[in-house]
């Protein structure tokens, strides 16, 4: 296996996945052909009736659906057996191929998480104006079992999308100017050079520093330089030599970088349980201490560990927060501040960092 890793291979995907091991690879990106069949008719933009560059490569041309079914199947079948079961499928498409693909990404057994939608918020004009301009792809994200403990990193994701979860329609911009890899001529190597901020997404949402993820159509290299940049390992697989060399010069430019401003290395969910009536305990909050919302609304810490409010009546920090802003339900530990004695406010978030860190050096020393 070691002998893939942080490698370009040149050569047909199916024929190369056969010889990796079973369940040995974490995350899987693969950006298939499209089969847009096209054919030789060229694009024209009216404003200056120059020649639009359109996908006519040889290796999007299929001859027939049929064929192109029967090729989806064959890598799909390899990826699933490579994947580890935790692990990550991703593929991306648009509305020419992602429904064939998904459909037997589902009857290969996979098990679909989310669809995601690329919002390309640049995209290329519809130039003859009989359709709507095409301004997304799909990708679709999916795990090899239904009962897979896949990867998600959602505070990182939160923490990338300002502090909100993030939904499952990404804007980001095509690829273009600098970011394109040029070939000899000095023209764009590659039609579907995907963003490199697309693949960073992918990357950080679902695996973890030091995970190995392969690309079976790796094209010009946007997986495996996404991959070593974040800190992961990579295999990256295509047959077009142009594109391989492309890719190895590429990746090999590339520095990792520093992620300290960008992962939550420990979820919350992992995180130590602490009880509000803890604080209290630990003399970080006393009865009949006022707490105030982002709004300016204030409670009162009552003998029980409840809040008190003279429309509101008395609740815990969750439902009393949920209760003065209408809504079903809020986390207390995001939205009160503690007013201290001399006026000032500290987040009672803060003061559960505190206990936990208390409880995990107390564990640490155990």
């Amino acid at each position: 296996m070691e002998k893939y890793i942080n490698q370009i291979l040149s050569g047909d995907c199916i024929e190369i996945m056969r010889n990796i091991p079973d369940a040995s690879v974490d995350a899987i990106f693969a950006d298939s052909p499209y089969n847009l069949q096209l054919g030789e008719k060229t694009l024209y933009r009216p404003e200056d009736q120059t020649a639009a560059r359109a996908v006519r490569d040889r290796w999007d041309a299929f001859e027939s659906p049929d064929a192109y079914n029967e090729f989806t199947r064959q890598w799909m079948s390899e990826c699933k057996r490579i994947l580890k079961p935790d692990g990550a499928m991703w593929v991306i498409g648009s509305y020419h191929n992602i429904f064939r693909v998904g459909a037997i990404l589902q009857d290969l057994g996979f098990w679909i998480l989310n669809d995601i939608v690329w919002v390309k918020t640049n995209p290329m004009p519809n130039f003859r104006g009989t359709r709507f301009t095409n301004a997304h792809e799909t990708l679709i994200w999916a795990t090899p079992t239904k009962t897979g403990k896949y990867t998600f990193n959602y505070e990182t994701m939160k923490k990338l999308n300002g502090g909100k979860q993030m939904r499952s329609d990404w804007g980001i911009n095509i690829c273009l100017g600098e970011e394109r890899v040029k070939g000899a001529d000095g023209k764009s190597l590659h039609n579907t050079q995907k963003p490199l901020d697309l693949l960073r997404r992918v990357i950080l949402a679902s695996t973890k520093p030091g995970d190995i993820i392969l690309d079976p159509f790796v094209g010009s290299g946007t997986t495996a330089a996404a991959a070593r940049e974040l800190g992961r390992r990579f295999i990256g697989i295509d047959r077009e030599e142009s594109y391989v060399a492309a890719a190895r010069e590429r990746v090999a430019r590339v520095m990792p970088r520093d992620l300290s401003d960008i992962e939550v290395s420990t979820p919350k969910r992992d995180e130590a349980r602490v009880a509000f009536r803890e604080l209290i305990d630990a003399g970080l909050l006393y009865v009949g201490q006022t707490l105030v919302s982002p709004r300016g609304e204030r409670v009162m810490i009552t003998r029980d560990g409840q809040l008190t409010h003279s429309l509101h009546g008395k609740a815990s920090i969750h439902v009393m927060a949920a209760r003065i802003q209408r809504s079903v339900s809020f986390n207390g530990w995001d939205y009160w501040s503690a007013e201290k004695r001399d006026g000032t406010l500290v987040p009672i978030d803060e003061l559960r960092k505190y206990i936990r860190g208390i409880k995990r050096d107390m564990k640490q020393a155990a």
